[in-house]
């Protein structure tokens, strides 16, 4: 949820002078495109404007940021991604994708504060243990149904698998030697 000015409730008003310089009226105070970037991750709600004009610049100076940040090397998007995105606009679709796109955000930061939710609580009593537990069963049961002998007891299963273990070694080792033979 979007934090508001402390003082009024409102949203922080950023102003943007010709010289390019950022001032923010609730602090009084001048700002960077970096201290943008850390209000918007802390989720401070804001707008910026022209101080010359009063025209609402919030979006490109969103996207400025997002620019530097992929110049950075920290970049998210991927290259076919924007390719996608470019190729919106103009297109029939272009009035609908913003839509789209703040709703597939959303949904996503609703998975992702579920799986966040789910790993806090630890792996046991969440739904991502139980799928777990389910794929689990399937394969013992499509491997028992293929191998009519799966099913004996871990005990028989460990040594052949120590012993499969061990062939491999050993046929490490007799490859290892004939490298060595051809190196020399």
């Amino acid at each position: 949820m979007a934090k508001r000015n402390a003082q009024t409730g409102d949203k922080v008003t950023i102003k943007k002078y010709a010289n390019r310089r950022l001032y923010n009226t609730s602090s009084s105070s001048y700002i960077t495109l970096d201290d943008l970037a850390a209000m918007t991750r802390e989720g401070t709600e804001f707008e910026v404007v022209d101080a010359k004009s009063g025209d609402d610049i919030t979006h490109s100076i969103l996207t400025q940021i997002i620019m530097d940040e992929e110049a950075n090397g920290k970049q998210m998007l991927p290259v076919g991604f924007l390719r996608d995105l470019i190729s919106m606009y103009g297109n029939s679709m272009q009035s609908m994708m913003p839509q789209y796109l703040e709703a597939s955000m959303a949904n996503f930061r609703a998975n992702q504060a579920k799986i966040q939710e789910a790993f806090k609580q630890g792996l046991g009593n969440n739904p991502l243990a139980k799928i777990h537990e389910t794929n689990m069963a399937m394969m013992r049961a499509v491997g028992e149904a293929i191998l009519p002998g799966a099913k004996d007891s871990e005990q028989s299963a460990a040594p052949s698998q120590n012993d499969e273990i061990e062939a491999l070694r050993k046929q490490m080792a007799e490859m290892q030697k004939k490298l060595d033979e051809i190196d020399k």
